[in-house]
């Protein structure tokens, strides 16, 4: 099927966090995916509301609405990341993702959600949270099943627990990790030349040296988790106050890569 109007909702995975852009500051899987699409389709237009660090909630009553009166025949949803890092309460979370799918389900559109990578093999603090992430993911699986929607299942794919797949914050993609989840967006529905090895595993990297690993770690606890952990305590988001890259349709402009 041959789409023409694509809509994505969400927060900073699919806004294009840790994959720059040297237009509007970030590309992200959700951009790779729309130029794919247009490589086949000139005539497609593209919208992002997508705003990093938005909760389900949040997207439920800032992006829903806008995104549906776009009237997309593809809508890409991958949701609820945040509530899992956060303390959202869960239970909460399942009845606003369904209050959300349950709207996309009855538009005409083809709707696309996803399962979440486990984050503890790059976040050694991140362990506690995997019993939220799991149950997250489960939301989505059953969600999918029961809305008809494509699910892109990012959590069985073995490339993304390579650290090669996450940007130096080690909370959102890297290019290399962006174009891998655009590759099973693309492999989910059906275009051509997409192939089911998206997920494979990389060659091993080399070990680094102990020393070098605790200068990474420690730089890493200094430049992102500290910060991270005072706007949480604070109460601040790095959403507040910005606007969706890519409020309404418009064409996409081919790029080289």
């Amino acid at each position: 099927m041959q789409y023409s109007r694509f809509v994505a909702i969400g927060d900073s995975q699919t806004e294009g966090l840790g994959d720059p852009h040297p237009e509007y500051e970030f590309r992200g899987w959700a951009d790779r995916l729309a130029e794919r699409m247009a490589a086949l389709n000139p005539n497609l237009q593209y919208a992002n509301l997508a705003i990093r660090g938005k909760r389900t909630r949040q997207v439920l009553e800032d992006q829903l609405e806008p995104a549906l009166a776009l009237r997309p025949d593809l809508i890409a949803a991958p949701l609820g990341m945040n509530d899992v890092i956060g303390r959202s309460d869960l239970a909460q979370v399942r009845a606003d993702l369904d209050a959300i799918y349950r709207r996309l389900a009855d538009s005409d559109a083809t709707v696309i959600v996803s399962t979440f990578p486990n984050i503890v093999r790059t976040i050694p603090f991140a362990a506690r949270k995997e019993h939220r992430l799991l149950e997250l993911n489960e939301m989505n699986r059953e969600f999918a099943a029961t809305y008809g929607f494509l699910l892109v299942d990012l959590h069985a794919a073995p490339v993304l627990t390579d650290p090669r797949s996450w940007s130096s914050d080690r909370l959102h993609a890297s290019p290399f990790g962006h174009e891998r989840f655009a590759d099973a967006a693309a492999h989910a529905l059906g275009l051509p030349d997409a192939t089911a090895d998206w997920g494979n595993p990389l060659p091993p990297a080399p070990v680094p040296h102990p020393v070098a690993a605790l200068v990474r770690d420690t730089r890493w606890a200094v430049e992102f988790f500290t910060p991270w952990l005072i706007r949480k305590f604070r109460g601040v988001s790095l959403g507040d106050g910005r606007e969706p890259k890519r409020p309404s349709l418009s064409p996409i402009i081919l790029r080289d890569n």
